[in-house]
């Protein structure tokens, strides 16, 4: 296997320079961290130290039944989004943002999980950016070269938690933290076995038409691959559609990272998929190919989807794609502010983001708040904030 090329600094964001958002955009994003203040402030006072994942009739469920330990890093970074944006109580939130995020360290060395980019990039890289201590970096390496360490030669791939035989498409939203650890340290051996899971994902995940498959199974000896499955969706050849925001999010940071066009193709990809089927309603379902689901909203899709197609917009250097990709995020995010699915500071709901989705298949979270929907509504308003005020 060839080292390729590892870049010192991710790609720029850059979109079209006449870009703007819409007016009504100030008065959403006020709306949000209202909601936002009060509801974190709330789950720290009443529940200190815990990590809930979704609610239960609205109240955050407290050492519930998980899946799997994947959702640590999400109340961190909720505080350091909150500690710079918050209407008021900035300096307490940043306190509570290191102390939330002191207490996941040890997981930085957790080789049993796919999901350390959930963990820490959401609250030890805001942490390093905030104050420019090398000691936050080092455990953002760390982290970085435990989850290379998964790596699988017969295959090439990282695989899941589950089993060593399965690819899921939710590492594409943590393999950015081998690239980060090849960037700082100079390893291009740890570019190289990230750069290898993304093609093995880009080859057997992603099908013709653009959507995601959520797993994929590989023989263990050989390192054929079998087939598709799926674990969060309908059925194995349908379109789960948070799996389909891992995607298109995920390819295009590991494009922000290599340069690989390759990449940017299979994100672009991703993301017309997406757009082609949440054009009218905005948020999916939990699977496209459900036939008349229960519940008609995935809102921690959507949230996440609208983060991933904000980013595109910035990558793609065509400026009508760009900004299609652009408009369509700040209409989701303008949908999830909604009465719909915003819940109210003061109304009992204690999420931010109504009818979300863990696990539809285990009954876990369905139609509810989930941390990480909560997650990446917060952080995509943050990256337009950050856009409207400077310009990049």
């Amino acid at each position: 296997m060839s080292s390729p090329l590892v870049l010192p600094t991710v790609l720029p964001l850059v979109l079209p320079n006449d870009y703007r958002l819409p007016e009504s955009f100030d008065s959403v994003a006020t709306r949000v961290w209202a909601t936002a203040t009060a509801k974190v402030n709330k789950l720290i006072s009443q529940h200190p130290d815990h990590f809930p994942l979704y609610t239960e009739g609205g109240r955050w469920v407290i050492d519930g039944e998980a899946w799997t330990n994947w959702c640590e890093g999400f109340l961190g970074g909720e505080l350091w989004l909150l500690s710079r944006r918050a209407p008021a109580g900035r300096d307490s939130f940043h306190t509570a943002a290191e102390h939330y995020s002191e207490l996941i360290e040890h997981r930085k060395t957790d080789d049993t999980v796919h999901d350390l980019g959930f963990l820490f990039w959401s609250t030890y890289r805001r942490w390093f950016e905030a104050s420019g201590d090398p000691a936050k970096r080092d455990v953002l390496i760390e982290a970085g070269r435990t989850t290379a360490s998964r790596h699988r030669t017969v295959g090439g791939y990282m695989p899941s938690f589950r089993q060593p035989d399965s690819l899921f498409i939710d590492i594409m939203m943590n393999i950015h933290m081998a690239l980060y650890a090849a960037q700082q340290t100079g390893d291009t051996d740890l570019a190289a076995v990230a750069i290898e899971h993304c093609l093995t994902t880009r080859r057997y995940l992603i099908r013709g038409d653009g959507s995601a498959s959520h797993e994929g199974m590989f023989d263990l000896e050989t390192g054929a691959f079998l087939r598709q499955t799926t674990q969060q969706g309908f059925s194995d050849d349908g379109s789960w559609a948070r799996g389909q925001a891992w995607a298109l999010y995920g390819f295009g940071t590991v494009y922000r990272f290599t340069g690989d066009r390759r990449f940017l193709a299979t994100a672009i990809a991703t993301a017309d998929f997406y757009i082609d089927n949440t054009r009218g309603e905005l948020i999916p379902p939990n699977d496209w190919e459900e036939p008349s689901p229960v519940h008609s909203y995935e809102s921690s899709a959507a949230a996440a989807a609208a983060g991933g197609l904000w980013q595109l917009a910035g990558l793609v250097g065509d400026p009508l794609r760009a900004r299609v990709y652009a408009d369509h995020a700040v209409r989701t995010v303008e949908r999830l502010a909604s009465p719909h699915f915003l819940a109210r500071p003061e109304e009992d709901w204690e999420g931010i983001v109504k009818h979300g989705t863990y696990h539809e298949g285990k009954g876990l979270g369905v139609d509810e708040s989930v941390m990480w929907g909560d997650y990446w509504f917060l952080d995509t308003i943050d990256q337009m904030q950050q856009f409207q005020e400077t310009g990049s």
